[in-house]
């Protein structure tokens, strides 16, 4: 205000003083502190204030006349038309799409804050009178308001899936590259996470390709964006607090790259608003063609062992992902993953449970486990659910069996399809690793979910990871009654059970829900499986997210 002032005392436009006093502030601290604390008073009194006195200023009756109405017209048309026209020669000429042209040269009419600062001060400098004034104020609301309906219409930002198939574990060659995208929010992600892929069994055939993205939250007026570290810049100190935690998550992962064989690292960090940034965490896994996407819980551990929200957004984020990712997905409940002994400089001992229900989620968690279980220290349980004689008929089921009306809807056998799919991939895993001692194969059976609780509760504590199926669209007697108190819907039944404060707090637990789509579909018509792995699974496509498909029957 001072600075408006005194350019206004001089015989320049208070917003000249305004605007310099802008460009003096430094781009860092001082200046985000400034925008967070001004920007509330700012956008939300004073910017309204001003475009509020704008339209008062503006007198809609000095526009009279046929004449005065076609230059309105005239001068709408010309403005539109040749900011449109000249972008759309520029956008062909480098070879882009037409209707991204035409959007850019749409999205270059739209007027703003700006555009009413300049008028108001051509109108106090009697540059504009009442009537140009008026007419250019009607020009900026009118090419303003039908943009955003036209540029909805021509332009569907959805992207395109990439064409890549190896978008789940189960598809990844045993021979091929492992490509998995990494999401840290904090530093206290990192340990866990590193752990994590140490004991992922990269080898010289099948390397692991780690893309590690820092989520920052986009805070101020500065525009969102995706940074990729290429080089380090060694020596520079940090400008910010958040800086210097990508700093510190950067050279832990890049630590590990020299220490670790058969790994590569690419750090990035996404600079986006929490309501986006899972769109960046999709676009960067379809960019990177990556199979699998790990996630942190949103909870982290507390001193006494119970588990508290960091923060509300990250739940969003991890729903968003998990429903819009373009390959396997896994929530990673942190509660340590440090290993009780090392065998030698680069192993370390892990013992891994996998709790087997049924279902492609299960099954891609399986996966991932028969891939970890061949590194040397590892010891993996499997422990397979299956429904005893005396099973208890869940609410689901009861519904669909109590159908009546013109059609009565009865369950197709998919169910039986997706049984079969897990036999056939539970007996090659068990064929595959039958002389291993390090891996233990069983099998509970149980009639009703207290049965299951129990179950899981008995097994040993000496595991310090369980990777279970998110188990979304499963109907299982064994889970019965598991999502009526179920606190985060999203880790599933189990991951859900695992991930509560009242269990067993002494291990960290991997929710995997694996990718079906049409692509999955293509495959299966093709009928040519990727690997050896592989052989049952072309049949497993875009069913998962309804395994239970209803077909109308006459009366």
């Amino acid at each position: 205000m001072i600075s408006g002032f005194i350019t206004d005392a001089i015989g320049t436009h208070s917003v000249f003083g305004a605007f310099v006093f802008g460009l003096v502030i430094p781009n860092g601290p001082l200046g985000v502190t400034l925008i967070e604390r001004l920007e509330d008073f700012v956008s939300g009194l004073l910017l309204p204030l001003f475009f509020a006195i704008s339209g008062l200023k503006t007198d809609v009756t000095t526009i009279n006349g046929f004449a005065t109405w076609a230059i309105l017209g005239l001068v709408i048309i010309l403005a539109c038309a040749g900011k449109i026209a000249g972008t759309l020669l520029v956008s062909l000429y480098y070879k882009m799409p037409f209707y991204e042209g035409l959007t850019l040269g749409l999205l270059m009419n739209t007027k703003g804050l700006v555009e009413m600062i300049v008028l108001n001060v051509g109108k106090d400098q009697k540059v504009l009178d009442d009537k140009s004034f008026a007419i250019m104020v009607i020009v900026a609301v009118v090419m303003t308001s039908i943009i955003s309906p036209i540029v909805i219409s021509i332009y569907k930002p959805a992207r395109k899936f990439a064409p890549y198939k190896r978008r789940t574990i189960q598809r990844t060659k045993p021979d091929g590259e492992f490509r998995v995208l990494v999401c840290v929010h904090t530093p206290r992600n990192v340990p866990t996470i590193i752990n994590l892929l140490e004991a992922s069994h990269p080898t010289k055939k099948s390397p692991i390709c780690t893309y590690v993205l820092h989520l920052v939250e986009l805070t101020g007026r500065a525009s969102a964006m995706l940074i990729v570290h290429n080089t380090r810049k060694s020596g520079r100190p940090a400008l910010n607090r958040t800086q210097a935690q990508s700093d510190h998550i950067i050279n832990a992962f890049e630590n590990f790259e020299q220490h670790a064989s058969f790994v590569s690292v690419n750090p990035l960090t996404a600079i986006s608003p929490y309501s986006t940034m899972h769109e960046d965490i999709c676009n960067v896994a379809e960019d990177k063609r990556v199979a699998f996407i790990i996630i942190p819980f949103h909870k982290q551990q507390t001193v006494d062992g119970g588990m508290e929200a960091t923060n509300p957004a990250f739940r969003t984020i991890n729903q968003n992902v998990l429903a819009n990712a373009p390959c396997s997905v896994g929530i990673l409940v942190d509660r340590g993953l440090n290993g009780s002994t090392r065998l030698a400089a680069n192993q370390i001992a892990h013992h891994i449970a996998v709790l087997f229900f049924g279902g492609a989620d299960d099954r891609e968690a399986l996966a991932y486990a028969w891939r970890m279980c061949e590194r040397p220290g590892i010891n993996l349980t499997v422990m397979r659910f299956v429904p005893g004689d005396n099973v208890l008929e869940t609410t689901e089921m009861a519904t669909m069996r109590n159908q009546s009306g013109r059609e009565i809807l009865t369950v197709s056998t998919d169910i039986d399809r997706e049984k079969q799919l897990d036999d056939d991939y539970i007996n090659e895993f068990r064929s595959r690793t039958m002389n291993d001692s390090s891996v233990v194969y069983t099998e509970k059976v149980v009639n009703h979910g207290e049965e299951t609780v129990a179950s899981i509760r008995s097994i040993d504590a000496i595991h310090d990871l369980f990777i279970v199926g998110r188990g979304q669209g499963m109907i299982s007697p064994v889970t019965a009654g598991l999502t009526d108190w179920s606190e985060c819907p999203e880790l599933g039944a189990i991951g859900d059970l695992l991930a509560s404060s009242d269990f067993a707090a002494t291990y960290s637990v991997l929710v995997v829900q694996q990718y079906a789509g049409i692509e999955a579909l293509g495959d299966a018509m093709i009928g040519t499986p990727d690997s050896p792995n592989q052989h049952h699974e072309h049949m497993d496509f875009g069913y998962r997210r309804g395994n239970v498909v209803f077909q109308p029957q006459p009366c």
